[in-house]
C-alpha cells in the first residue's frame, strides 16, 4: 500500500537568502516544480538584510507563482544578521505541520519535498534529514567536491556524538520547536548540529534519513570560496566543542603535511595514473591529496581562530 497516497500534511517550506541574485532564479523554478499538492504547502522565502536585487526577484516571483496557485511569500529579517536568526523568522510566521528547510544556492529535485515528508507518517520521527548532490559544474574544484561526495549527509549521520543533517536539506515537525527553541539566532555557523542534537537530548523523537529526498548544491568553484567554506568547519568544530563538549579535530602538524605530501608524490600519483591509464580511474583523483591537505589546513585555521561568543549561545522562542 502506497502510505503517501494520503499522507499529504501541510508543509512550511523555509529559504534564507542573502544577496541571492544569481541563485534565486533558478531556485524558484525548483520550487515551482516540486509534485507536492499546492494547496498544501507555502514556500517562506526570508531575506535578510540582502543588498542586490534580491527583494526585486522575489516581488517578480510572488506574481509569477500566483499565476500557477503556488504560495510563495517573502518575509524579512532586518534585526540580526544570520541565516538561523532568518530560518528563525520563516518558522514564526510557518503555518504548516511540517518545515522543511533549505538554501537559495541548492536546487532540489521535483520529488525533493514529497520524499523529505514521506517518513513523518511516523509519529514518532522528529527530524528527516535529505540527501545533498553536487550540481555538476566545471571547474577542477567542483568535480573534486562531486567526485568525492564532501556535503553528503551520510557522513554527518555517523557523527561520534549524535547524527545530524544540514539545513540544506532538512524537515523538522514545528511542534518540536514549542518544546526546545528555536535556532541560535547569533550562531553563524553549526546551527543544524545545534538544532538537531537539542531535538534528540531534550524529546523522545526520532532521526531518519530520506536518501531519495535529493537536492543538489552548487559547489565552491575557487580556493577563495573553498578556503572560506572550510574555516567555517572549524569554527563550527569550536562551537559545538563549546556547546556540547565534542572533541575538537586535531591540527595538521608540518610534519603530517610533510608526510603526506611525499606519500602522494611517490606513492598516489604512480597508482593513480596507471588506472587512468587503464580506464578505471578519474584525473580528479591525481589532486585529491594536495586539495585534501588545503582542506585540513583552512579547517584547523577556522577552529584556531574561532571564539564562540555569549551572545551565541542565546536560543530564542516561539
Amino acid at each position: 500500500m502506497n502510505h503517501n497516497s494520503y499522507f499529504y500534511p501541510q508543509v512550511s517550506v523555509i529559504v534564507p537568502i542573502y544577496n541571492g541574485q544569481e541563485d534565486l532564479p533558478d531556485l524558484i523554478n525548483c520550487l515551482q516544480s516540486q509534485t507536492y499538492p499546492k494547496d498544501k504547502v507555502e514556500y517562506l522565502l526570508v531575506n535578510n538584510n540582502s543588498n542586490d536585487k534580491t527583494s526585486d526577484l522575489l516581488d517578480q516571483a510572488i506574481i509569477e507563482s500566483q499565476k500557477i496557485g503556488l504560495n510563495l511569500k517573502a518575509l524579512n529579517e532586518n534585526n540580526i544578521q544570520s541565516s538561523y536568526a532568518a530560518r528563525n523568522q520563516g518558522i514564526r510566521q510557518a503555518t504548516g505541520e511540517i518545515l522543511a528547510f533549505t538554501d537559495a544556492d541548492c536546487r532540489p529535485l521535483n520529488h525533493w519535498l514529497e520524499e523529505l515528508v514521506k517518513p513523518f507518517i511516523d509519529e514518532k520521527i522528529g527530524i528527516v534529514v535529505g540527501e545533498i548532490e553536487a550540481l555538476p559544474g566545471n571547474s577542477f574544484l567542483e568535480k573534486y567536491a562531486e567526485r568525492n561526495s564532501i556535503l553528503s549527509q551520510k557522513f554527518l549521520l555517523e557523527h561520534p556524538f549524535l547524527p545530524y543533517g544540514q539545513t540544506a536539506n532538512l524537515g523538522i515537525r514545528r511542534i518540536i520547536f514549542t518544546k526546545i527553541g528555536l535556532f541560535r539566532p547569533y550562531l553563524t555557523t553549526g546551527g543544524d548540529a545545534d538544532i538537531c542534537w537539542r531535538i534528540q537530548q531534550q524529546t523522545n523523537y526520532k532521526l531518519t534519513f530520506a536518501a531519495s529526498a535529493i537536492i543538489r548544491h552548487r559547489h565552491r568553484s575557487n580556493f577563495e570560496e573553498l578556503r572560506s567554506q572550510w574555516q567555517r568547519y572549524g569554527r563550527s568544530n569550536l562551537y559545538l566543542h563549546e556547546l556540547y563538549g565534542v572533541d575538537l579535530m586535531r591540527n595538521l602538524t608540518p610534519k603530517e603535511a610533510i608526510y603526506r605530501f611525499g606519500r602522494w608524490i611517490l606513492k598516489e600519483i604512480p597508482r593513480d595514473t596507471i588506472k587512468i591509464i587503464q580506464g578505471k580511474g578519474n584525473p580528479i583523483d591525481l589532486i585529491k591529496m594536495p586539495i585534501d591537505l588545503f582542506n585540513f589546513y583552512a579547517r584547523s585555521q577556522g577552529q584556531k581562530t574561532a571564539k564562540l561568543s555569549d551572545q551565541a549561545r542565546q536560543i530564542h522562542w516561539l
